[in-house]
């Protein structure tokens, strides 16, 4: 009994340090801050692709919504069509 209760406080122990660790390394905010002007050319490269991403995503977004205005268009001719043969009128 006595062996359990001793492991199980080690292991409480193990817990609460571990805890107490990240909360230490969460709380210092200086570490990000020191990449942020580095002079590392994988650094710099990952930040250029980044920057390339973003670019892209913006132009196929831009994209989409051009996309997604002409295929509603082309739907209302459809679905206008479509009731005009269905039942002789037009909208």
């Amino acid at each position: 009994m006595k062996l359990i209760r001793l492991m199980l406080s080690a292991v409480a122990v193990a817990f609460a340090a571990t805890a107490w660790a990240q909360n230490e390394a969460a709380s210092a905010p200086a570490a990000p801050a020191a990449h942020a002007g580095s002079n590392d050319a994988i650094v710099k490269m990952r930040r250029e692709e980044a920057a390339a991403n973003r670019a892209y995503d913006k132009k196929v977004a831009a994209a989409r919504k051009v996309y997604d205005h002409k295929k509603a268009e082309a739907k209302k001719e459809r679905d206008a069509a479509i009731a005009a043969a269905r039942y002789g009128t037009t909208q």
